[in-house]
């Protein structure tokens, strides 16, 4: 990130786990929490686990982490780590990346602000109300709310805005694949849960990096 890119586009469109904040402690928690209710999940769940599948949908989490788990046993577990997640969440947070506020103060000036994430219903919620950020955003999809993949959900929120020029924001390869098929130029958050392979527009190492960037 040594370019600037002022004025190219109207729109940010952020990836949410670890591009605007790690919750990765926090959800470990809940999933630990669950294993002990359901006795039959056999490893611990720690942050590193959790961090491990962040820009996975919310499905295709638990068939990765747990694929000798029967069917029914996996979406139960699934089910109550889900609802757990977000009382946890509700109560604590997660841990705000370092000068989240003041850029989305300056980028909300500038531009219409997204989040766009894997995760499940109502956990973008959570994280704009917990983290009193959610003045600087203009909408927001998930997974949960349809289903669909994430380069869809790109989509969705630049025809449903009617976006010209959007730019997306994450920090993995899941990521920067949804931006490019969505059609959309990507910069790599390089302080977020993993390396990208492909050709972006700008990496940043940390979120102040966008006020002068953009």
């Amino acid at each position: 990130m040594k370019t600037s890119l002022k004025n190219k586009f109207d729109s940010i469109i952020f990836d949410l786990d670890g591009t605007l904040w790690d919750s990765t402690g926090n959800v470990a928690v809940a999933w630990q929490t669950t294993t002990k209710q359901v006795g039959y999940v056999k490893e611990e769940i720690t942050p590193e686990v959790v961090a491990s599948i962040c820009g996975l949908t919310y499905d295709d989490i638990f068939k990765k982490l747990f694929p000798y788990l029967t069917t029914e046993q996996r979406l139960n577990f699934q089910s109550i780590c889900s609802k757990l997640e977000l009382e946890v969440l509700r109560k604590t947070g997660g841990k705000l990346y370092p000068g989240l506020e003041e850029t989305l103060q300056y980028l909300a000036q500038k531009y219409k602000l997204f989040v766009v994430s894997n995760c499940q219903s109502g956990y973008i919620e959570i994280f704009l109300d917990t983290s009193k950020t959610g003045k600087y955003f203009s909408g927001y999809q998930c997974y949960g709310t349809k289903s669909q993949p994430k380069f869809q959900n790109i989509q969705d929120v630049v025809n449903d805005h009617q976006l010209k020029a959007p730019v997306y924001i994450g920090d993995t390869q899941g990521d920067y694949n949804s931006a490019a098929k969505a059609g959309v130029p990507f910069i790599f958050a390089a302080y977020g849960f993993a390396g990208v392979e492909g050709e972006r527009i700008a990496d940043i190492d940390s979120l102040s990096e966008l006020i002068t960037l953009l």
